[in-house]
């Protein structure tokens, strides 16, 4: 017996030394020496010297200035890693995709060839009617309470700005109490379709939205203002406009522009999909350093085609592009975005 116990701890010793000394040092040690960029997480940093993120994990990029990335059902969190388990059926999923395309969709036919449809969203929505009928923010709310609420926590301005509405509305809140008496209390959330349906028929043909507003001494503030254009109503009303016109001939946009990767996370994007952002960008930057558009995008291209690859030296696979990378290139190249 006692033999066997002392073989038995000389290979739990050994297993313990192999498995959690010598093997971690080695791939350590190889990894420093011949990966090292990778090792460490490929990090890079900014104009400024300073980490700015590795280029093995995406993050938002929202200003026109640069190209966007994925969308991600992490939220680009690196510890949230997640796809978005959401099915076919699940109309949370439709409206992803939805307010994705709302602001970039174009036409594929016809005399607005090549052009936005977004400029058409806000002019249908200016009109306040959906199927015939009136108030298409309360319809929105109506058919959609779980958007209606999720709307609550999509900005730190909207939840206050429901609580003041409450203050000046307490008939309504009252009346939604009485006919839910197990919140005595309701909290913003509570109150959100109540809020959008007293919203929609004293504001018709327009929509809460945050805007940020430059104050004094080089502060800003972020207010919310009943607005009548911009990107809630392109991406939000998006959906309740297709189904409005359902014969107007769209023009097809690159798959991975509207849809999550497996991790929420992918730092790439297809080069289709950069080709397809080339124009926002492009004319965004010629804006701010007031150069012809041209040139601009000329050179932005041909910054796309530099930095394309595909896999295994480009013997499979579509041609990918490192959002970030680009994007640091760009404010190399062309400065601070205004704004």
């Amino acid at each position: 017996m006692k033999n066997h116990i002392i073989k038995s701890l000389w290979l739990l010793g050994c297993a313990v030394v192999i498995c959690c000394l010598i093997y971690p040092l080695a791939v350590w040690a190889i990894g420093q020496t011949f990966f090292p960029f990778t090792a460490n997480g490929s990090i890079v940093k900014g104009p400024d010297g300073k980490p700015v993120g590795s280029l093995q994990i995406a993050q938002p990029f929202t200003k026109d200035e640069y190209f966007w990335p994925r969308p991600s059902a992490a939220s680009y969190d690196g510890s949230a890693s997640a796809s978005s388990t959401l099915a076919a059926s699940n109309y949370l999923l439709r409206d992803r995709v939805a307010r994705a395309l709302g602001p970039i969709v174009k036409y594929a036919s016809g005399a607005e060839k090549g052009q936005l449809v977004a400029p058409d969203i806000e002019a249908w929505f200016q009109q306040d009617r959906y199927q015939g009928n009136p108030h298409i923010v309360a319809q929105w709310a109506d058919n959609h309470n779980e958007l209606a609420q999720s709307w609550m926590s999509a900005d730190p301005s909207h939840a206050p700005y429901i609580t003041d509405w409450a203050k000046g509305h307490k008939a309504e809140v009252a009346d939604r109490i009485k006919q839910n008496p197990g919140t005595p209390q309701p909290q913003p959330s509570d109150l959100a379709v109540i809020f959008f349906e007293n919203f929609s028929k004293q504001y018709p043909g327009k929509f809460p939205s945050a805007v940020t507003k430059q104050l004094s001494g080089g502060k800003s503030q972020t207010v919310v203002e009943p607005l009548a254009s911009g990107s809630d109503v392109q991406s939000i009303f998006f959906d309740m406009w297709r189904q409005d016109h359902p014969d107007a001939d769209l023009a097809n946009v690159p798959g991975d522009m509207v849809t999550t990767s497996g991790s929420g996370l992918d730092p790439h994007i297809t080069l289709e999909n950069a080709e397809y952002q080339l124009d926002r960008v492009a004319s965004k930057w010629a804006t701010d350093t007031k150069r012809d558009p041209g040139q601009v995008r000329s050179e932005i291209g041909q910054m796309l085609q530099t930095d394309a690859f595909a896999p295994l030296d480009g013997l499979v696979g579509e041609k990918m592009i490192n959002v970030l990378r680009i994007n640091l290139e760009l404010t190399k190249r062309y400065g601070a975005p205004q704004g």
